[in-house]
C-alpha cells in the first residue's frame, strides 16, 4: 500500500508515469507503488536518521527516484549481452539505497547488494527489503574495500568518489567480464587520464542521460578492465 502523500506529492503518481514513459520503462502497478512507498519511507526515516539532505517531497521524487530510474534501461541493455541473466549488482556508497533499491524494484531478476559504511543507512535498506517485499535486495554495512570479492556482473556508484578511487576501491568486486559504472553529473573528462594511467580500468563509454524535470547534466560512465 502506498503511504498517504502530503500536498506537494499529490501529483506524484502522474509525475512518475510521465518519467517512466520518458525512459521507455515498463512498470507494473506493484512496481510503481513500491517506488512511491520507498520515497515516502525515505522521507519519513529522514526526519530521524538524516538519510538525505533533500527533504522536499517533490524535489526528492526528481533528484532521487527519477535520477535512479535513469540508469535502469542502460543496465538492462547491458544485461542482455550477459550469459547469466540472474546477475549480481552492487551499489557502492548506497546511502539510503540510491540507486540500489530502485534497481531492485525495477530489475527483480537481479540480486542487488547495497553497500555503505554508515550502519543506519544499511539498516534502512534492510527495512525496505521487508516493507517492499524485495527478496532480491540485501545490504552490507562495511567499507567496500574491506569486503571479500563479491563477483558482481556490475558495480555502480552514485556520486561516490573519483573514477580512480572508485576503480581502486570497488574494482575487485567485478567479475571477469563485468563492468564498473559511475553515475556522474558533467562528463568527467579530467578524471579519465588518471583512471587509465593508475588503474587496470579503461573507459568503455560515457553515456549522456536526460532526467525528466531535472536541468542538471547527468551521465553514466562505463568502465571495463583493460584487455577485455
Amino acid at each position: 500500500m502506498v503511504a498517504t502523500l502530503s500536498k506537494p506529492e499529490l501529483m506524484a503518481p502522474d509525475r512518475l508515469d510521465r518519467a517512466l514513459d520518458a525512459f521507455a520503462l515498463l512498470a507494473t502497478p506493484t512496481q510503481k507503488a513500491a517506488l512511491l512507498e520507498y520515497l515516502a519511507q525515505l522521507l519519513r526515516w529522514n526526519k530521524t536518521y538524516n538519510l538525505t539532505a533533500i527533504r522536499d517531497p517533490a524535489q526528492a521524487l526528481t533528484q532521487h527516484i527519477f535520477d535512479s530510474l535513469s540508469v535502469v534501461a542502460p543496465i538492462q541493455r547491458s544485461r542482455e549481452h550477459q550469459s547469466d541473466q540472474a546477475s549480481r549488482l552492487i551499489d557502492v556508497g548506497s546511502g539510503g539505497g540510491l540507486p540500489g533499491v530502485v534497481l531492485a524494484i525495477m530489475i527483480p531478476e537481479a540480486q542487488v547488494i547495497c553497500v555503505d559504511a554508515v550502519e543506519k543507512k544499511t539498516t534502512f535498506v534492510r527495512q525496505m527489503a521487508g516493507v517492499l517485499t524485495l527478496p532480491n535486495l540485501t545490504a552490507r554495512h562495511a567499507r567496500i574495500e574491506t569486503l571479500e570479492p563479491l563477483d558482481a556482473t556490475l558495480v555502480i556508484s552514485r556520486a561516490f568518489a573519483t573514477l580512480q578511487d572508485f576503480a581502486q576501491l570497488a574494482g575487485q568486486h567485478v567479475c571477469r567480464d563485468g563492468e564498473l559504472v559511475a553515475m556522474k553529473g558533467k562528463h568527467p573528462i579530467d578524471e579519465i587520464p588518471t583512471l587509465e594511467s593508475l588503474t587496470p580500468w579503461t573507459i568503455q563509454m560515457v553515456e549522456s542521460l536526460t532526467v525528466p524535470e531535472l536541468s542538471a547534466q547527468r551521465c553514466l560512465v562505463w568502465m571495463q578492465r583493460k584487455g577485455t
